[in-house]
Protein backbone atom coordinates (compact mmCIF):
# COMPACT_ATOMS: atom_id res chain seq x y z
CA UNK A 1 0.00 0.00 0.00
CA UNK A 2 1.25 3.23 -0.67
CA UNK A 3 0.28 6.36 1.60
CA UNK A 4 -0.06 9.98 0.21
CA UNK A 5 0.30 13.16 1.98
CA UNK A 6 -2.67 15.05 2.08
CA UNK A 7 -0.72 18.49 1.17
CA UNK A 8 0.36 18.17 -2.00
CA UNK A 9 0.57 14.14 -2.51
CA UNK A 10 3.88 13.17 -1.89
CA UNK A 11 4.63 9.89 -0.18
CA UNK A 12 4.60 9.41 3.76
CA UNK A 13 6.02 7.45 5.86
CA UNK A 14 5.86 6.55 9.94
CA UNK A 15 7.61 8.70 12.19
CA UNK A 16 9.06 6.55 14.95
CA UNK A 17 8.60 7.68 18.25
CA UNK A 18 5.13 9.12 17.32
CA UNK A 19 1.93 8.48 16.36
CA UNK A 20 1.89 10.32 12.94
CA UNK A 21 2.69 9.52 9.02
CA UNK A 22 5.13 12.52 7.90
CA UNK A 23 5.87 13.33 4.71
CA UNK A 24 9.49 14.63 3.63
CA UNK A 25 8.96 16.85 1.23
CA UNK A 26 6.18 19.57 2.97
CA UNK A 27 6.85 18.66 6.92
CA UNK A 28 3.28 17.76 7.28
CA UNK A 29 1.85 15.18 9.24
CA UNK A 30 -1.39 13.05 9.86
CA UNK A 31 -2.39 11.02 12.89
CA UNK A 32 -2.58 7.12 12.78
CA UNK A 33 -6.12 6.46 14.13
CA UNK A 34 -5.78 3.08 16.44
CA UNK A 35 -7.71 0.32 14.83
CA UNK A 36 -10.76 -0.40 17.13
CA UNK A 37 -11.01 -4.02 19.40
CA UNK A 38 -8.73 -5.78 21.55
CA UNK A 39 -5.62 -7.82 20.85
CA UNK A 40 -6.90 -11.37 20.98
CA UNK A 41 -5.25 -14.68 21.50
CA UNK A 42 -6.22 -17.23 18.75
CA UNK A 43 -6.82 -21.22 19.20
CA UNK A 44 -3.64 -23.05 18.32
CA UNK A 45 -5.56 -26.04 17.88
CA UNK A 46 -8.15 -24.84 15.11
CA UNK A 47 -5.38 -23.17 12.78
CA UNK A 48 -3.53 -26.67 12.67
CA UNK A 49 -6.97 -28.38 11.69
CA UNK A 50 -7.31 -25.56 8.72
CA UNK A 51 -10.84 -24.73 11.16
CA UNK A 52 -9.93 -21.04 11.33
CA UNK A 53 -11.87 -18.28 9.47
CA UNK A 54 -10.71 -17.63 6.31
CA UNK A 55 -10.56 -13.55 7.46
CA UNK A 56 -7.57 -14.60 9.51
CA UNK A 57 -5.66 -15.22 6.72
CA UNK A 58 -4.38 -13.09 3.45
CA UNK A 59 -2.42 -13.39 0.68
CA UNK A 60 0.35 -10.86 0.45
CA UNK A 61 3.25 -9.84 -2.23
CA UNK A 62 7.03 -10.72 -1.31
CA UNK A 63 10.24 -10.29 -2.78
CA UNK A 64 12.40 -13.56 -2.10
CA UNK A 65 16.30 -12.81 -1.87
CA UNK A 66 17.97 -16.33 -3.90
CA UNK A 67 20.63 -16.55 -1.67
CA UNK A 68 19.31 -16.56 1.55
CA UNK A 69 15.87 -17.44 1.12
CA UNK A 70 14.22 -14.43 3.03
CA UNK A 71 10.92 -13.13 1.96
CA UNK A 72 10.52 -9.62 2.46
CA UNK A 73 8.28 -6.56 1.15
CA UNK A 74 10.16 -3.80 -1.06
CA UNK A 75 8.84 0.03 -1.35
CA UNK A 76 6.50 0.98 -4.09
CA UNK A 77 7.97 0.90 -7.79
CA UNK A 78 11.22 -0.20 -6.33
CA UNK A 79 12.71 -2.43 -9.22
CA UNK A 80 15.73 -3.97 -7.55
CA UNK A 81 17.55 -3.67 -3.88
CA UNK A 82 20.16 -4.85 -1.72
CA UNK A 83 18.39 -7.90 0.26
CA UNK A 84 18.60 -6.27 3.91
CA UNK A 85 18.92 -9.83 5.27
CA UNK A 86 22.23 -11.23 4.23
CA UNK A 87 23.88 -7.76 1.37
CA UNK A 88 23.04 -9.61 -1.84
CA UNK A 89 21.69 -7.47 -4.59
CA UNK A 90 18.60 -8.52 -5.68
CA UNK A 91 15.75 -7.78 -8.67
CA UNK A 92 12.37 -7.72 -7.34
CA UNK A 93 10.52 -10.70 -8.63
CA UNK A 94 7.11 -10.48 -6.34
CA UNK A 95 4.96 -13.73 -5.83
CA UNK A 96 1.91 -14.20 -3.30
CA UNK A 97 1.83 -16.15 -0.42
CA UNK A 98 -1.06 -17.26 2.20
CA UNK A 99 -0.35 -16.72 5.62
CA UNK A 100 -2.48 -16.02 9.24
CA UNK A 101 -2.37 -11.90 9.23
CA UNK A 102 -0.58 -9.66 12.56
CA UNK A 103 -3.08 -9.28 14.78
CA UNK A 104 -0.47 -6.32 16.75
CA UNK A 105 2.69 -4.95 16.55
CA UNK A 106 5.26 -2.44 18.32
CA UNK A 107 5.67 0.36 16.18
CA UNK A 108 9.58 1.60 15.47
CA UNK A 109 10.09 4.17 18.69
CA UNK A 110 13.86 4.65 17.63
CA UNK A 111 14.83 6.20 14.68
CA UNK A 112 17.48 5.81 11.44
CA UNK A 113 19.70 8.62 12.88
CA UNK A 114 19.83 6.95 16.41
CA UNK A 115 19.89 3.42 15.33
CA UNK A 116 23.12 4.80 12.73
CA UNK A 117 24.36 6.61 16.08
CA UNK A 118 24.30 3.19 18.31
CA UNK A 119 25.74 1.20 15.06
CA UNK A 120 28.95 3.91 14.74
CA UNK A 121 29.65 3.17 18.20
CA UNK A 122 29.60 -0.23 18.10
CA UNK A 123 31.78 -0.40 15.18
CA UNK A 124 34.47 1.95 16.95
CA UNK A 125 34.56 -0.75 19.68
CA UNK A 126 36.29 -3.08 17.37
CA UNK A 127 39.26 -2.39 17.30
CA UNK A 128 40.18 -5.45 14.59
CA UNK A 129 37.39 -4.94 12.29
CA UNK A 130 37.94 -4.73 8.70
CA UNK A 131 38.30 -1.31 6.69
CA UNK A 132 34.71 -2.56 4.88
CA UNK A 133 32.69 -2.58 8.47
CA UNK A 134 33.98 1.02 9.09
CA UNK A 135 33.08 2.10 5.47
CA UNK A 136 29.74 0.94 6.04
CA UNK A 137 29.54 3.04 9.06
CA UNK A 138 29.54 6.22 7.22
CA UNK A 139 27.11 4.83 4.89
CA UNK A 140 24.13 6.83 5.94
CA UNK A 141 21.95 3.97 4.35
CA UNK A 142 23.80 1.47 6.21
CA UNK A 143 20.72 0.23 7.77
CA UNK A 144 17.01 -0.94 7.01
CA UNK A 145 14.17 -1.13 9.15
CA UNK A 146 12.43 -4.16 9.46
CA UNK A 147 9.24 -5.40 11.02
CA UNK A 148 10.48 -9.17 12.11
CA UNK A 149 7.76 -12.03 12.28
CA UNK A 150 7.21 -13.91 15.82
CA UNK A 151 4.66 -15.95 17.37
CA UNK A 152 3.61 -15.82 21.39
CA UNK A 153 2.56 -18.87 22.90
CA UNK A 154 0.15 -18.91 25.81
CA UNK A 155 -1.33 -22.30 27.25
CA UNK A 156 -1.17 -24.49 30.73
CA UNK A 157 0.98 -27.92 31.24
CA UNK A 158 0.61 -30.26 32.95
CA UNK A 159 3.93 -32.69 33.80
CA UNK A 160 4.46 -36.24 35.31
CA UNK A 161 7.84 -37.41 36.21
CA UNK A 162 9.60 -39.95 37.72
CA UNK A 163 13.06 -38.94 39.92
CA UNK A 164 15.58 -39.37 42.47
CA UNK A 165 15.76 -36.84 45.73
CA UNK A 166 18.72 -36.27 47.53
CA UNK A 167 18.97 -35.48 51.42
CA UNK A 168 22.74 -34.55 52.82
CA UNK A 169 23.84 -36.41 56.24
CA UNK A 170 27.03 -35.83 57.83
CA UNK A 171 29.23 -38.60 59.66
CA UNK A 172 32.16 -38.85 61.52
CA UNK A 173 35.19 -40.30 59.47
CA UNK A 174 38.43 -41.28 60.94
CA UNK A 175 41.53 -41.01 59.16
CA UNK A 176 45.14 -40.97 59.57
CA UNK A 177 47.79 -38.01 58.97
CA UNK A 178 51.13 -37.34 59.38
CA UNK A 179 51.94 -34.46 62.30
CA UNK A 180 55.91 -33.78 62.61
CA UNK A 181 57.06 -36.84 61.62
CA UNK A 182 54.32 -39.25 63.48
CA UNK A 183 51.47 -41.01 62.35
CA UNK A 184 47.94 -39.83 64.30
CA UNK A 185 44.83 -40.50 63.90
CA UNK A 186 41.68 -38.16 63.60
CA UNK A 187 38.31 -37.39 62.55
CA UNK A 188 36.56 -35.06 60.36
CA UNK A 189 33.07 -34.41 59.24
CA UNK A 190 32.38 -36.16 55.29
CA UNK A 191 28.87 -35.23 53.78
CA UNK A 192 26.95 -38.08 52.41
CA UNK A 193 23.87 -37.79 50.12
CA UNK A 194 20.75 -40.37 50.64
CA UNK A 195 19.10 -40.72 47.59
CA UNK A 196 15.27 -41.84 47.30
CA UNK A 197 12.66 -43.05 44.18
CA UNK A 198 10.34 -40.09 43.75
CA UNK A 199 7.43 -39.51 40.89
CA UNK A 200 4.72 -36.44 41.24
CA UNK A 201 2.81 -33.77 39.03
CA UNK A 202 3.32 -30.15 38.43
CA UNK A 203 1.41 -28.16 36.63
CA UNK A 204 2.33 -24.62 35.19
CA UNK A 205 1.10 -21.33 32.78
CA UNK A 206 2.62 -19.78 30.41
CA UNK A 207 1.86 -15.80 29.60
CA UNK A 208 3.98 -14.92 25.95
CA UNK A 209 6.58 -17.54 25.62
CA UNK A 210 7.96 -15.14 22.56
CA UNK A 211 9.35 -17.36 19.41
CA UNK A 212 11.52 -15.87 16.64
CA UNK A 213 9.33 -17.11 13.32
CA UNK A 214 12.16 -15.74 10.75
CA UNK A 215 14.97 -17.70 9.65
CA UNK A 216 16.74 -15.04 8.22
CA UNK A 217 18.29 -14.08 11.37
CA UNK A 218 20.84 -15.70 13.57
CA UNK A 219 18.75 -16.71 16.51
CA UNK A 220 20.84 -16.33 19.19
CA UNK A 221 21.66 -12.67 18.49
CA UNK A 222 17.52 -11.82 17.71
CA UNK A 223 16.54 -13.68 21.21
CA UNK A 224 19.51 -11.55 22.82
CA UNK A 225 17.43 -8.45 21.94
CA UNK A 226 15.17 -9.34 24.39
CA UNK A 227 12.82 -8.31 26.55
CA UNK A 228 10.49 -6.56 24.84
CA UNK A 229 7.62 -4.61 25.98
CA UNK A 230 4.86 -6.83 24.80
CA UNK A 231 2.50 -4.72 27.16
CA UNK A 232 2.54 -1.81 24.41
CA UNK A 233 1.74 -3.97 21.49
CA UNK A 234 -0.76 -1.95 19.26
CA UNK A 235 -3.59 -3.20 17.06
CA UNK A 236 -1.80 -4.00 12.93
CA UNK A 237 -2.39 -1.04 10.50
CA UNK A 238 -1.16 -1.34 7.46
CA UNK A 239 0.11 2.51 8.06
CA UNK A 240 3.04 1.11 10.38
CA UNK A 241 4.52 -0.12 7.86
CA UNK A 242 5.17 2.21 5.75
CA UNK A 243 8.60 3.84 4.98
CA UNK A 244 9.37 -0.02 6.52
CA UNK A 245 9.82 -3.36 5.19
CA UNK A 246 7.91 -6.89 6.73
CA UNK A 247 9.61 -9.78 6.34
CA UNK A 248 7.17 -12.94 6.19
CA UNK A 249 7.28 -15.66 8.71
CA UNK A 250 9.29 -18.88 7.51
CA UNK A 251 8.85 -20.48 10.62
CA UNK A 252 5.45 -21.98 10.56
CA UNK A 253 2.92 -21.93 13.61
CA UNK A 254 3.53 -25.51 14.29
CA UNK A 255 7.09 -25.18 14.06
CA UNK A 256 7.03 -22.08 16.10
CA UNK A 257 5.43 -24.17 19.06
CA UNK A 258 8.34 -26.56 19.07
CA UNK A 259 10.36 -23.86 20.05
CA UNK A 260 8.16 -22.73 22.73
CA UNK A 261 8.08 -26.36 24.32
CA UNK A 262 12.32 -26.14 24.12
CA UNK A 263 11.79 -22.84 26.19
CA UNK A 264 9.05 -23.74 28.39
CA UNK A 265 10.78 -27.04 29.24
CA UNK A 266 13.29 -25.04 31.08
CA UNK A 267 10.57 -23.94 33.17
CA UNK A 268 9.01 -26.79 33.78
CA UNK A 269 11.89 -28.82 35.22
CA UNK A 270 12.53 -26.39 37.31
CA UNK A 271 9.05 -26.47 38.52
CA UNK A 272 9.82 -31.08 38.84
CA UNK A 273 12.89 -29.92 40.61
CA UNK A 274 11.34 -27.68 43.21
CA UNK A 275 8.60 -30.18 43.56
CA UNK A 276 11.10 -32.67 44.52
CA UNK A 277 12.92 -30.58 47.13
CA UNK A 278 15.87 -32.07 48.89
CA UNK A 279 19.60 -30.76 48.69
CA UNK A 280 19.65 -32.56 45.45
CA UNK A 281 17.37 -33.51 42.84
CA UNK A 282 17.54 -35.97 39.64
CA UNK A 283 15.24 -36.13 36.42
CA UNK A 284 14.54 -39.64 34.94
CA UNK A 285 11.95 -38.95 32.87
CA UNK A 286 9.01 -36.45 32.04
CA UNK A 287 6.05 -36.48 30.26
CA UNK A 288 4.19 -33.12 29.71
CA UNK A 289 0.51 -32.25 28.17
CA UNK A 290 -0.63 -28.87 26.90
CA UNK A 291 -4.20 -27.61 27.01
CA UNK A 292 -5.85 -24.39 25.95
CA UNK A 293 -3.01 -23.49 23.49
CA UNK A 294 -3.63 -19.58 22.28
CA UNK A 295 -1.21 -17.98 19.98
CA UNK A 296 -0.63 -13.98 18.34
CA UNK A 297 1.16 -13.65 15.41
CA UNK A 298 3.35 -10.12 15.88
CA UNK A 299 5.73 -8.10 13.84
CA UNK A 300 8.71 -6.72 15.90
CA UNK A 301 10.92 -3.84 15.15
CA UNK A 302 14.43 -3.87 13.74
CA UNK A 303 16.96 -1.89 12.37
CA UNK A 304 19.45 -4.34 10.55
CA UNK A 305 22.61 -4.11 8.59
CA UNK A 306 23.80 -6.86 6.82
CA UNK A 307 26.78 -7.10 4.80
CA UNK A 308 29.48 -9.71 3.17
CA UNK A 309 33.15 -10.41 3.83
CA UNK A 310 34.96 -12.90 2.19
CA UNK A 311 31.70 -14.53 1.16
CA UNK A 312 30.59 -15.17 4.87
CA UNK A 313 27.53 -12.57 6.00
CA UNK A 314 27.90 -10.90 8.98
CA UNK A 315 24.40 -8.77 10.73
CA UNK A 316 24.37 -5.97 12.98
CA UNK A 317 20.60 -5.59 14.72
CA UNK A 318 19.11 -2.90 16.61
CA UNK A 319 16.19 -3.46 18.77
CA UNK A 320 14.07 -0.67 18.00
CA UNK A 321 11.82 -0.01 20.79
CA UNK A 322 15.23 -0.18 23.51
CA UNK A 323 17.96 0.65 21.38
CA UNK A 324 19.35 -3.11 22.27
CA UNK A 325 22.30 -3.68 20.21
CA UNK A 326 23.44 -7.20 19.45
CA UNK A 327 26.21 -7.85 16.10
CA UNK A 328 28.33 -10.04 14.20
CA UNK A 329 31.48 -8.98 13.16
CA UNK A 330 34.40 -10.76 10.98
CA UNK A 331 37.82 -10.38 12.21
CA UNK A 332 40.91 -8.25 9.79
CA UNK A 333 43.67 -10.89 10.67
CA UNK A 334 46.02 -8.37 8.68
CA UNK A 335 45.40 -5.86 11.86
CA UNK A 336 46.04 -8.54 14.31
CA UNK A 337 49.43 -9.76 12.76
CA UNK A 338 50.57 -5.86 12.49
CA UNK A 339 49.13 -5.44 16.45
CA UNK A 340 51.32 -8.76 17.85
CA UNK A 341 54.01 -7.81 15.38
CA UNK A 342 54.12 -3.66 16.93
CA UNK A 343 53.75 -5.38 20.60
CA UNK A 344 56.47 -7.89 19.67
CA UNK A 345 58.80 -5.27 18.54
CA UNK A 346 57.69 -2.82 21.67
CA UNK A 347 59.09 -5.94 23.89
CA UNK A 348 62.48 -6.20 21.66
CA UNK A 349 63.45 -2.41 22.08
CA UNK A 350 62.43 -2.59 25.78
CA UNK A 351 65.23 -5.39 26.21
CA UNK A 352 67.39 -3.63 23.66
CA UNK A 353 67.29 -0.52 25.62
CA UNK A 354 67.92 -2.18 28.89
CA UNK A 355 70.87 -4.22 28.49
Amino acid sequence: MEFTCRQCGGEVAFQPGTENLTCPYCGSFQQIERAEGEIVELDFEAHLEQAAEAEEFQERLAVSCNSCGAETTFEANVTSDECPFCGTNIVVATHSTRQIKPKSLLPFSIDHKQAMASFKKWVRSRWFAPNKLKKLARTIGGLSGIYIPHWTYDCGSTSSYVGERGDDYYVNESYTTTENGRSVRRTRRVRRTRWARVSGVVQNAFDDVLVLASESLPRKYAERLEPWDLDKLVPYRDDYLSGFRAESYRVDLKEGFEYARVTMDATIRTSIRRDIGGAHQRIHSVETSYRDITFRHILLPVWLSAYRYKDKVYRFLVNARTGEVQGERPYSWVKIELAILAVVSAAALVIYLNQ
